[in-house]
């Protein structure tokens, strides 16, 4: 009978989570990870080769993690309503996720996109098709035909909430109850939606 390996995949990409989190991502080497989980350093690279692939396999977990909910979101009918929802999608899961919302805050550039294998790289590029047809799809609904359209929307949706979450993760006892309110009137007001 085998036994059950005792530090995860996961547990070692919540062990590098909570360090780029804390510290930055550059706290994120292999022996920190060892240590947060009280594991030999040889348990990290059985699961990771080296470094770039700790980094990546954080990255892609967090945004395979995030974009489930938000691709689910941008299907909801009426599309003005999918709008709301995806945005509010953005502030709720950095609420709810405060220490995967620091890694995607961070960006991929932090956790050394350029050294990624070819592999990761290809996975990160899914992950962003996925997200740029699903907006354009919701922009199609919306009747967004031109790309100054859809970039409107892309921000609208996505990096208005993103920066309500920066704003409010730089304050002091932050409420984001009131980032969402806001976000979700300016999203109404855009859209025309009363």
């Amino acid at each position: 009978m085998s036994r059950k390996p005792t530090h995860t995949s996961d547990s070692l990409l919540d062990a590098a989570a909570e360090l780029a989190a804390s510290e930055g991502a550059a706290a994120v080497t292999m022996s920190a990870v060892a240590a947060a989980v009280g594991a030999p350093s040889g348990s990290v690279y059985y699961r990771f080769p080296d470094r770039a692939a700790l980094l990546a396999g954080l990255w892609l977990r967090t945004v395979d993690r995030f974009q489930s909910g938000f691709l689910e979101a941008l299907w909801i009918d009426p599309p003005e309503q999918a709008a709301r929802a995806a945005a509010h999608h953005v502030i709720e899961w950095a609420r709810t996720h405060p220490t995967e919302a620091a890694v995607l805050l961070a960006g991929p550039a932090a956790f050394g996109s350029a050294q990624w294998s070819a592999e990761s790289a290809q996975v990160a590029a899914k992950q962003q098709a996925r997200i740029d047809d699903a907006v354009t799809e919701l922009g199609d609904r919306l009747g967004f035909r031109s790309r100054v359209e859809r970039e409107r929307l892309a921000l609208l949706i996505i990096e208005l909430p993103y920066a309500a979450v920066r704003r409010c993760v730089r304050k002091s006892r932050a409420e984001l109850s009131d980032a969402v309110e806001a976000v979700d009137r300016i999203v109404r007001d855009t859209l025309g939606v009363r």
